[in-house]
C-alpha cells in the first residue's frame, strides 16, 4: 500500500493520464489517415484499371505482411536517414508523429479490406441502377454505394479504433510519451514496474471497454433501424 501511495502521487497520475491522451490521439490520427488510405485501396482494387489494382495489393500485401514494430521502426530511424541522402539535411523525426503515419499507414492495409467488404455487400442492383441514370463509376460510389457501405463498417471500424488504441503502445519502443512509456519512466524512476504497469492495464480497460460498450449500443441501433 505504501508503494503505491508513494508512485500514484497526483503529479504521477496526471503524467500517465497525459500518456493516455496522446494514446487516443495516435489512435485517432491513425484511424482517419488509415480510413483515407483504406477507402483508396478499396475503391483501387475493385476498379478496372489494373495498374491501380497493382499498386493497391501490393500495399495490402506488404503491410499486413510485415510487423508492425518493424514499419515503426523504419519511418523513424530512416526516414531522416533518406531525407538526409535526398534533400541534404538531418532532421530528428517527432515519436508521436512518427506514430500516426506510421500505425496510420498500417490501419489502412487493414481497413481496405473493412471497406471493400462493405462495398460488395451492397446489392448489385444499386450499380445497375445508378448506371441506368447516367451516374459514372466514381458518382455511383461516392452518392450511392458508400453511403449504404458506411452503415455496414461502422461497428468493425469503431473496432479497429479499440486496437489501434492498443498498438499505440509499440511507440515506446521510439520513445513516443504514450500510456505505456509513461508507465515505464515511472517505474523506472522508483525501481517499481508493478505498480505503474497496473495502473496502465487499468487505464488501458478503461478505454477500449468504455469504447466496446458505446460500439455495443452503437450495433444494436443500427441492427433496429433495419
Amino acid at each position: 500500500m505504501e508503494a503505491i501511495t508513494r508512485i500514484l502521487t497526483p503529479e504521477n497520475l496526471q503524467f500517465m493520464i497525459k500518456g493516455a491522451g496522446y494514446s487516443i490521439l495516435v489512435a485517432v490520427g491513425a484511424l482517419l489517415g488509415g480510413s483515407v488510405l483504406g477507402l483508396l485501396s478499396a475503391v483501387m482494387k475493385m476498379g478496372k484499371i489494373k495498374i491501380l489494382r497493382f499498386i493497391a495489393n501490393i500495399y495490402v500485401e506488404v503491410i499486413r505482411g510485415t510487423p508492425m514494430m518493424l514499419q515503426i521502426l523504419l519511418l523513424y530511424l530512416c526516414g531522416p536517414v533518406i531525407t538526409r541522402a535526398i534533400f541534404g539535411f538531418v532532421f530528428t523525426p517527432n515519436p508521436i508523429l512518427v506514430g500516426v503515419i506510421a500505425v496510420g499507414i498500417n490501419s489502412g492495409a487493414y481497413t481496405t479490406e473493412l471497406f471493400r467488404s462493405a462495398i460488395q455487400s451492397v446489392d448489385k442492383g444499386q450499380w445497375e441502377a445508378a448506371q441506368t441514370i447516367g451516374l459514372s463509376y466514381w458518382q455511383t460510389m461516392r452518392y450511392v454505394i458508400l453511403p449504404q457501405a458506411f452503415k455496414r463498417i461502422l461497428p468493425p471500424y469503431i473496432n479497429e479504433f479499440i486496437v489501434l488504441i492498443k498498438d499505440s503502445s509499440l511507440l515506446a519502443s521510439i520513445g513516443a510519451v504514450e500510456l505505456l512509456h509513461s508507465a515505464e519512466v515511472l517505474g523506472a524512476k522508483y525501481y517499481n514496474y508493478l505498480v505503474p504497469l497496473l495502473c496502465a492495464t487499468v487505464m488501458y480497460l478503461v478505454m477500449t471497454l468504455t469504447i466496446s460498450y458505446f460500439a455495443r449500443k452503437l450495433e444494436r441501433r443500427l441492427a433496429q433501424s433495419d
